[in-house]
């Protein structure tokens, strides 16, 4: 307390301030510049330098004088002098070196996290968040936010909960945390805009449509599923309706409702294939009849009813086999069918794109690319040939891979040598 009351002076305090400032550099310091000074200032600096003739008003000192003045004033050296006058003296370039240490492993973290991996259009929302920065300048408030939009991100497609239901349940029971116009709500509907392809929505109806084509908050009814084949052997509603419609050589369409209270469904030990276009479906039917093996189509991105009815089907023992169109946006759906079902690729490898490249030769361009996470050759054969392959191009194909799946069928084994 001594040196305070010796050196803690009103004309020295702008001295202390450029020197405690420069001290926190954390880079060697050998001049300080002080200043501007007024009149009291120049004399007080005087005074403790003990010169013959005032400084001028923006001087700059030798640290080496300055510690000798300090020592012969209150014998302590400078750097205790301006922390007991100021407080600690800071290391800036310790703590810049931290925190890019920091930002770097927040960015690789998120990079990593299995539903960035699993669904890779999201490293474009990867790439807005870095290019924006952290939130409030701090890496583990970053993070935290980051890991709750993940948790959210993870949930979705949602099974038709209204959107406090859904943060109530995945945000530790934090009703409010996905209201609209929370950092949190627009963190996840920027994922979901880039995930889908669309733009951010601008608008309070806008955000609500991209919700509820999330999941949230699904109209139990107008949420639902095409089907064909399915034949469960449980004696639930949905079991017999389904068995009734594969009998008969029909396609079924379930509700949300229905899935939400299936009753018994059953065991399933055989495949199920997944197509990504109604039209698929329809020629299943008109080839096979009451003979169609289990198919479901997700009809372009997979709605919660479709998700729902997946997840159901692999809990009764199914295994799924999932093809889409070979674009942009297929290769997308692909990845997110994959991650949210645990569905296996069917016929999606980048041979299976190259061999069908040449049924069209003038094909539509395929858009924009992301990566394919079963095959990553797949989107590079996609960046060279420019050429989309939709379904209808190779139905013939993937029927005959429905009509040969006996086990050791030929028809079954491209780029698929797990299925049956």
């Amino acid at each position: 307390m001594t040196s305070r009351h010796t050196l803690d002076l009103p004309g020295l305090l702008p001295l202390w301030h450029a020197v405690h400032d420069r001290l926190s550099s954390g880079r060697p310091v050998s001049r300080v510049r002080v200043g501007p000074l007024d009149d009291a200032g120049r004399e007080a600096l005087a005074d403790l330098l003990g010169l013959d003739r005032l400084p001028s008003a923006e001087p700059t000192i030798r640290l080496a004088q300055l510690e000798a003045a300090v020592a012969d004033a209150c014998g302590r050296p400078v750097r205790d002098v301006v922390t007991a006058i100021l407080g600690p003296i800071r290391d800036r370039a310790a703590e810049r070196e931290r925190d890019s240490i920091q930002r770097t492993a927040l960015w690789d973290w998120l990079v990593g996290h299995e539903v960035v991996t699993t669904q890779p259009a999201l490293t474009e929302w990867v790439t807005h968040l870095r290019t924006n920065g952290l939130v409030d300048g701090s890496p583990d408030r970053t993070r935290s936010l980051l890991a709750s939009a993940l948790t959210v991100l993870a949930a979705l497609p949602s099974d038709g909960e209204p959107l406090p239901v859904l943060a109530a349940r995945v945000l530790d029971g934090d009703s409010h945390a996905l209201d609209d116009g929370t950092r949190l709500s627009s963190l996840v509907l920027r994922a979901l805009a880039v995930l889908y392809g669309t733009d951010m929505p601008d608008s309070a109806q806008g955000r609500r449509a991209l919700w509820g084509r999330a999941g949230v908050a699904d109209d139990e009814l107008s949420s639902t599923v095409l089907a064909a084949g399915l034949r469960l052997g449980g004696d639930g509603p949905v079991a017999r309706i389904a068995r009734i419609s594969a009998d008969a050589g029909h396609a079924v369409s379930l509700t949300l409702a229905q899935l939400r209270s299936p009753g018994e469904l059953g065991r399933s030990a055989g495949p199920v294939h997944i197509a990504e276009n109604p039209s698929v479906l329809a020629l299943a039917i008109r080839r096979f009849g009451a003979s169609c093996p289990p198919l479901v189509c997700t009809s372009g991105w997979p709605n919660t009813a479709v998700i729902h009815l997946l997840r159901q089907l692999a809990a009764c023992g199914a295994s799924l086999h999932y093809h889409g169109d070979f674009d942009g946006e297929g290769i997308r759906i692909a990845a997110h069918v994959l991650a949210k079902t645990g569905a296996v690729p069917w016929r999606m490898a980048a041979e299976d794109y190259r061999s069908a490249v040449p049924r069209i030769p003038a094909g539509p361009d395929p858009g924009r690319l992301t990566p394919a996470p079963w095959d990553p050759a797949l989107s590079d054969a996609m960046a060279e040939l420019r050429t989309a392959v939709v379904e209808e191009v190779i139905a013939d194909v993937l029927l005959d891979d429905l009509a040969g799946r006996c086990p050791g069928s030929t028809a079954c084994m491209t780029s698929t040598p797990s299925l049956p």
